[in-house]
């Protein structure tokens, strides 16, 4: 006590000039609009410088990481249609007509490579900013995806930014998946909690498949393609109402280390929601029997 009378006592004019300061500062921003102003763009431009060297460091110590994930899918691609195409050509004698769909089925999409510029994971309703936008070729309702499996849906497009809802979204993300090489599908939903761990709803209970069984994307919506990799089984358990199964999947998209992910442009949606749109007027307007 002694020590810190004696500091206050040798340095007051210090301190009593720092609290001055501080109380005019305060003042001079809380009750005058155009200082006020002032202080609030600067205060966020700093921020924001703030927060783009946080996520330039985070990138830089993350790239090994991410280029080990990125080589080992992109090698397990390479396999998978290594062995589908072995395989086809085998029972058909016929190698090209399967690189042939191949090539038919992918030029139907485009992928616009993005980073990600902020992510939450500790809500109840996350979500996702990418530095990619409407310039860029991002519109809403594209779907967006990483390395190792599917991210969620763009919400919002600015110029050259975009929101996207993740799969860690109580309120608003609803994926169609289907459980791989079964042909059976549900939609994924997440309930908060463990960030690595989501559940299948909807699959009918004369499904047959087994803990240990991959889930992907299953196609028919037209936000993903068929096949974009979600989780795997991990428990099954029956639904609320015992009329279908619930299925604990272990997501393998791992959302704490975010940073490169694609937004997946269908160039066919277009055409594909007009045609739905149509239905829906015709159905709307035909006579009622």
């Amino acid at each position: 006590m002694k020590n810190l009378l004696a500091f206050i006592a040798k340095y007051y004019h210090w301190l009593l000039l720092l609290l001055l300061e501080t109380a005019s500062g305060v003042l001079l921003f809380q009750y005058n609009s155009y200082q006020g102003s002032v202080w609030f763009s600067s205060a966020n431009v700093v921020v924001g410088k703030v927060y783009e060297w946080d996520s330039a460091v985070r990138n830089f110590f993350s790239l090994t990481r991410v280029n080990e994930e990125l080589t080992l899918r992109n090698f397990y691609l390479e396999r998978q249609v290594g062995q589908l195409r072995r395989l086809y050509g085998e029972l058909t004698q016929d190698t090209t007509q399967t690189e042939r769909q191949q090539l038919e089925f992918l030029s139907h999409y485009q992928l616009i490579p993005a980073k990600v510029v902020s992510n939450t994971l500790d809500k109840a309703d996350n979500l996702i900013t990418i530095d990619r936008g409407r310039a860029d070729g991002v519109e809403k309702d594209m779907g967006v995806a990483c390395g190792s499996g599917v991210v969620g849906v763009v919400y919002m497009v600015s110029d050259h930014y975009a929101v996207v809802i993740p799969v860690l979204n109580v309120t608003s993300s609803r994926i169609s998946c289907a459980i791989r090489g079964r042909g059976y599908f549900g939609y994924l939903q997440w309930y908060g909690g463990d960030a690595a761990v989501a559940y299948v709803e909807d699959i009918p209970r004369h499904a047959r498949f087994k803990r240990g069984d991959w889930v992907e994307t299953s196609g028919y919506s037209a936000i993903f393609p068929p096949g974009v990799l979600v989780g795997r089984i991990e428990n099954i358990y029956n639904s609320v109402d015992g009329l279908s199964y619930r299925l604990k999947v272990r997501l393998t998209t791992d959302f704490g280390c975010l940073r490169d992910v694609v937004v997946i442009s269908d160039k066919t949606i277009g055409e594909r929601l007009r045609l739905q749109e149509q239905v829906k007027d015709s159905i709307t307007m035909a006579p009622k029997q």
